[in-house]
């Protein structure tokens, strides 16, 4: 049978495209989450993972166009025999490798997964564009762009199926051998494909020399390459948007790179109209809800971050639709999809290694949208500069009433941003606005300007004052801000939405600590009593430095040790912004690194108290609830020390994994719920007493009668660990409605 009467296989290409797709994004949260226990759960540390996914799946587009080359039958054989070659290092697992200098995670962590992963994603990576080129072959082949679209339906797909699948019923290594298990599925479907194209004529497998990749116009690839750049960019730019000032939820990621995906399906699908419909939305978005990209301050909730991912689909698709407007000949689909995966990783390394050192807040989210502007295509909407009939004169007479008034309106928005009777105001102005930067849509630089003075006007310029007042702090590990409140004499600490810390500035109050340690609280009832419970000279520890507020419940006796992974929370510490720690204890041992690896090298038995409080926002580090966590507590804990465990959260009801993990080691706890009367200084908070003698939870309990504490509640049917944890049956969904 010749390559002329072969079928084209189209259901087998499909299909060896859709399984190598679903491989590579379910293997991606896979090793994220193998890495917890040595990273923690900061945005940036998913931001570095996808930094490192793009920069292989780059290397794995050049492969394939470089291959694509050569004779189908060598490309066959070469692609089959490295693919065996990299299954050498399955089943997957994290690599051995140093833990990071403090300071150098922004390059130590892309390195780890590059080791962990590299090789077999590599080649996974590679499948997509190797199998559409196999599939153009056929004489009777249908347009190849369509795999595209099922490429990343099959992305999508691995995507979701982790968080709602593998995570909930597989334990790691079970994880990591399925996914051997599919990549030696994938392996035979590949091998099939080759067979279903072995008798294709080698004139068939050579690019003409006329269309080479060096024929293309270098304009035409560096188009490519910046609307590919630009959505990768925004996906990874909006997710650390959200979780710094929008809404701090766990597994936020998988919406925005979710909805990325899905953008490819709609804008490389055969059908036109979707694709062009969205180009025209996608208009009515930026001039909407882009403006609201430059405010750092005020604009939380649900709608907010509807809004956002919405916006982020519309972006995505129009300038994915636009690429694919811009697509090349069949026989050079290797050096589009080369020039994409290059956009791809540029946009990654701007997001997640160039903006964390160069910007103090998430600056590349207001850059990205106008970018975005600057690209989109105008879709359905109609371009009225040439209308006939339309005197010219007219026309410019128009033009000039719409600047005018988009002049005015902004300066209308501005001012009623002042002042908090005419903030009602905002939103019927911006509405305006919008319309009528709709109308300028056909003179882009025209609507660029409209939006970029909405973002100023919207709360951007607040933005720029605080970058120039210098009170933002940014890490790998997080977004700091500074707020004085001389109205309330405090100085508060924000990691993205949530409150890491308060103190007064009354000088008569300034060692008192507030916020989550009042003295109703479960931290303040028993860290104002230690010697009741251990004797003197007790050895406190803390894990989580925040603003230093436990540091003021050092006694003279005591000795202080604090763990704290980031430098640049240590620094506010030392450099006078916040005292607690200075004034209250300034022979404390303050150790950098994780609190949970660092906690480890201390003696056994060597800390008498202990306070688990190193949260990242409300997105947990769930590295630190494990069952091999917890033992590592119990060893630095001494025999009647006592241990107090920080579970208020937003998002996720952290008592059925604790429950589940005490009831395991047969220890006793109480836990304390205070709702202070006096909500301005002191916070709602749950914190749990655990103990491995039940004599200590009945002496706390008696430290201060007048304040209830209750029993835990019902463990989770698992306890957490390493290999096994799912934080999604504990998720409080109701809590996602509403501003906090």
């Amino acid at each position: 049978m010749n390559g002329q009467a072969a079928p084209a296989a189209r259901g087998l290409f499909v299909a060896t495209i859709l399984t190598g797709s679903f491989l590579l994004f379910l293997v991606q949260p896979m090793v994220a989450r193998m890495a917890l226990p040595r990273l923690g759960g900061a945005p940036n540390v998913w931001n570095s993972a996808m930094l490192v996914y793009q920069a292989l799946l780059l290397g794995g587009y050049w492969y394939a166009h470089r291959l694509s080359r050569l004779p189908l039958r060598r490309q066959a054989r070469i692609h089959l025999a490295l693919f065996v070659l990299a299954a050498l290092t399955l089943p997957v697992s994290l690599a051995t490798l140093a833990p990071s200098a403090p300071g150098r995670e922004v390059w130590w962590v892309p390195l780890l997964f590059a080791l962990s992963i590299g090789p077999v994603f590599f080649m996974v990576s590679a499948q997509a564009p190797l199998m559409q080129r196999w599939y153009a072959l056929h004489p009777q082949a249908s347009a190849p762009w369509a795999l595209y679209a099922a490429s990343n339906l099959g992305s999508f797909g691995g995507l979701i199926a982790y968080p709602l699948l593998a995570e909930p019923l597989l334990a790691l290594h079970w994880q990591s051998w399925a996914w051997t298990a599919g990549y030696l599925l994938l392996l035979g479907l590949i091998a099939l494909a080759a067979r279903a194209r072995w008798n294709a004529g080698d004139a068939g497998n050579m690019i003409p020399q006329a269309q080479k990749n060096s024929q293309i116009p270098r304009l035409t690839v560096a188009h490519w390459i910046v609307l590919a750049a630009v959505p990768s960019g925004l996906m990874l730019a909006t997710t650390t948007h959200l979780t710094t000032d929008v809404f701090a939820m766990p597994l936020l990621w998988v919406m925005p790179l979710g909805l990325y995906l899905l953008s490819f399906v709609i804008a490389f699908a055969d059908r036109r109209g979707p694709a062009r419909l969205v180009s025209a939305l996608a208009w009515l978005g930026i001039l909407t809800v882009g403006p609201m990209a430059a405010v750092s301050y005020g604009w939380m909730g649900i709608v907010p971050l509807i809004c956002s991912v919405v916006l982020l689909f519309l972006l995505c698709t129009a300038l994915h639709a636009r690429l694919y407007e811009l697509r090349p000949a069949p026989e050079l689909l290797t050096a589009f999809y080369l020039a994409m995966s290059a956009g791809g990783a540029l946009g990654g390394l701007f997001t997640a290694l160039i903006a964390p050192l160069a910007f103090d807040w998430v600056w590349e989210y207001p850059l990205l949208v106008l970018a975005a502007a600057v690209l989109l295509p105008r879709g359905l909407l109609p371009d009225w500069r040439n209308a006939a009939g339309l005197d010219p004169a007219l026309r410019w007479l128009a033009l000039g009433a719409l600047v005018m008034a988009a002049g005015i309106l902004g300066w209308m928005l501005y001012n009623a941003n002042l002042y908090a009777e005419t903030r009602g105001q905002r939103w019927p102005l911006a509405a305006a606005i919008a319309l009528v930067g709709m109308a300028l849509v056909p003179w882009r630089s025209l609507v660029v300007a409209v939006l970029a003075g909405t973002m100023l006007a919207q709360g951007g310029w607040d933005t720029i004052d605080e970058t120039r007042e210098g009170i933002r702090t940014r890490s790998y590990f997080g977004i700091y801000t500074l707020r004085e409140h001389p109205e309330t004499r405090r100085r508060t600490l924000m990691h993205g939405t949530t409150a890491h810390g308060v103190q007064s500035t009354d000088p008569a109050r300034e060692r008192t600590p507030l916020a989550y340690y009042g003295p109703s609280s479960g931290a303040g009832i028993v860290f104002s009593h230690p010697r009741a419970l251990v004797g003197a000279g007790a050895h406190f520890g803390v894990l989580g430095l925040g603003a230093g507020s436990l540091a003021c419940f050092r006694q003279s006796d005591q000795r202080l040790t604090v763990f704290e992974i980031d430098p640049a929370v240590l620094a506010l510490s030392t450099n006078g912004t916040f005292t607690y720690l200075s004034e209250c204890a300034p022979a404390a041992r303050v150790v950098l690194g994780d609190a949970r690896l660092e906690l480890a090298r201390e003696p056994k038995g060597s800390f008498d108290l202990l306070a688990i409080d190193a949260f990242s926002s409300d997105s947990v580090p769930m590295h630190l609830f494990t069952h091999e966590a917890f033992g590592v507590y119990l060893d630095a804990l001494s025999p009647r020390g006592v241990m107090m465990v920080h579970i208020s959260n937003n998002f996720i009801d952290l008592e059925p994994a604790l429950s589940a993990e005490l009831k395991a080691r047969g220890l006793a706890a109480a836990v304390r719920d205070d709702n202070p009367y006096d909500t301005a200084d002191y916070w709602a908070t749950s914190w749990v007493a655990v103990s491995r003698d039940p004599a200590q939870i009945a002496r706390i309990k008696a430290l201060a009668p007048q304040y209830e504490w209750r029993a835990i509640g019902k463990p989770a049917p698992q306890v957490w660990r390493d290999d096994y944890a799912s934080i999604l049956p504990y998720i409080t969904w109701k809590n996602f409605v509403g501003i906090r």
